[in-house]
Parts: structure tokens; C-alpha cells; sequence
């Protein structure tokens, strides 16, 4: 059970739990924006789209920063539950392989033609490559 006033937080995706920890608050990117989740939170539940999820706990107001992509977030007064697809810590993530993965999703965006599932697919390739590459840029 989470301390007074603070949240239980799990970060979960198919291959592993990356979080499992009490905090402050939490940051979410959800598909209508930043979503600030504080103790005593209305139960809500949202998409989660491609961003930076931000813990923030601890006397120090310490922070920890994970790259998300698609899934789900739950919140509970007490509880944010956040499944994702996938989830990286800033440190995790491959340079190399964000930065091809957004050439690509240049590349089918501009190959899209009048196809407007092909620029969605795009733009979800291009939001996540470009979420990775600027989690790490903070590390």
C-alpha cells in the first residue's frame, strides 16, 4: 500500500515490469495531451500515446524519466497503472536505431500519396522515434 499522499505506480509491458514504486506524482502522455497525476486523482482511464512518462518522488524531488509507446493508462485515487507496448529507460535507447526508425517514418510519410491510414501509420512511427530521440537528448 502506497504511503499518505502518495501513488502507487507500475509501469508494465509485455516483457517486463519497469516500474513498481510509490511517488509524488506522475507525468503520462495521453493521446489528448500531458496528463499530471497527483494522490486523491479521479479514476480515469486514457490512451497512452508516445512520450515521457515522469515519476517524481523522494524528499530531493527526485525524477525518473521512461520512453513509452501506445498502450493504456489506468488511474485510481491511489494507483496509476500504465500498460505499455513498450518502455525504456533514457539509457536503453539505441541512437542509431531511433534515428533510423524516424528516416523510415519520413520515408512512408512522404510515399503516402492520398492513403490517410498510411500517414497515420507514418506520423505513430515518426511521434515515437522522435520521443526516444529527445528522452535521450536529457539523459
Amino acid at each position: 500500500m502506497a504511503d499518505k499522499n502518495q501513488l502507487r505506480v507500475r509501469l508494465v509491458t509485455p516483457d517486463r515490469i519497469l516500474v513498481d514504486q510509490t511517488a509524488d506524482s506522475v507525468e503520462v502522455p495521453s493521446s489528448s495531451g500531458y496528463l499530471e497525476v497527483l494522490y486523491g486523482h479521479a479514476p480515469l482511464l486514457a490512451e497512452l500515446a508516445p512520450g515521457e512518462v515522469r515519476l517524481h518522488a523522494g524528499v530531493r524531488h527526485e525524477s525518473h524519466r521512461f520512453s513509452v509507446a501506445r498502450g493504456f493508462v489506468e488511474v485510481l485515487p491511489e494507483r496509476v497503472t500504465i500498460l505499455a507496448e513498450s518502455a525504456m529507460k533514457p539509457e536503453e535507447i539505441d541512437l542509431a536505431a531511433a534515428q533510423k526508425e524516424l528516416d523510415h517514418g519520413h520515408k512512408l510519410w512522404s510515399e503516402a500519396g492520398d492513403d490517410a491510414e498510411k500517414y497515420a501509420h507514418a506520423n505513430e512511427i515518426i511521434r515515437e522515434a522522435e520521443s526516444r530521440l529527445e528522452s535521450n537528448k536529457e539523459h
